[in-house]
């Protein structure tokens, strides 16, 4: 399994648009949109959960796509940042 991250969302997005959307590349395993708590409308990010092979042939086929009227960029999921930084 490869997570993959996505931004530049619209606001309306939708989980069921958007597994639409990478469904064409594969089966989505997980899907997850960050919402506004107060609003409900989409923040412009959420996280997709597929097969690597098919994580990959999305991330090349949606990467810098129109969706619309807004880009949205695919790339893989790097986690949340670990270490402590510079001290």
């Amino acid at each position: 399994m490869v997570k993959l991250f996505v931004r530049g969302l619209p606001p309306a997005t939708t989980e069921s648009s958007l597994s639409t959307l990478f469904s064409e590349y594969g089966k989505v395993f997980d899907l997850e949109v960050s919402r506004d708590l107060f609003s409900g409308q989409a923040r412009g990010f959420a996280t997709v959960e597929m097969e690597g092979h098919e994580a990959r042939a999305a991330i090349a086929g949606l990467d810098g796509r129109d969706i619309e009227g807004k880009t949205i960029y695919v790339a893989l999921d790097k986690g949340p940042k670990t270490g402590r930084g510079r001290r």
